[in-house]
């Protein structure tokens, strides 16, 4: 006898809520992050190994305002969500208020995250 399993696109399914919000954000914010130190290393590689612009092209893309608050979003949410999966793993009783730790968790990154992205965007307008 077989086991049917008839799942489909059901099984990827979004089923709304902010753990799996966070789950996802998480996600994003590791590539986000792989891809700014990849592009880093990038940038320095061609700028003082092969002496080309491509380095200095890298340079002021991730130098501007615009992409330093979005990696900024993606980097401030890993860490705080990462602790709130560490608290999660440490003591397994806190399972049961995952809800409200998630809740928590967007209390504390979006005041954090708002403010900072101000003093940015503030101190980039004043420089320009």
């Amino acid at each position: 006898m077989t086991l049917k399993r008839n799942v489909g696109l059901r099984g990827i399914k979004y089923r709304g809520g902010g753990p799996m919000l966070a789950w996802i954000l998480h996600r994003i914010g590791g590539v986000a992050m792989v891809i700014f130190v990849g592009m880093h290393i990038l940038a320095s590689f061609s700028q003082y190994q092969l002496g080309n612009e491509l380095g200095s092209a890298f340079n002021v893309f991730y130098e501007s305002v615009y992409f330093q608050v979005v990696i900024y979003f993606f980097v401030l949410f890993h860490i705080i969500n990462g602790a709130r999966i560490v608290i999660l793993d440490t003591w397994p009783r806190f399972l049961e208020y995952q809800r409200e730790i998630t809740w928590l968790e967007w209390l504390i990154f979006i005041p954090l995250y708002i403010t900072t992205a101000f003093l940015m965007i503030r101190s980039a307008l004043v420089a320009a």
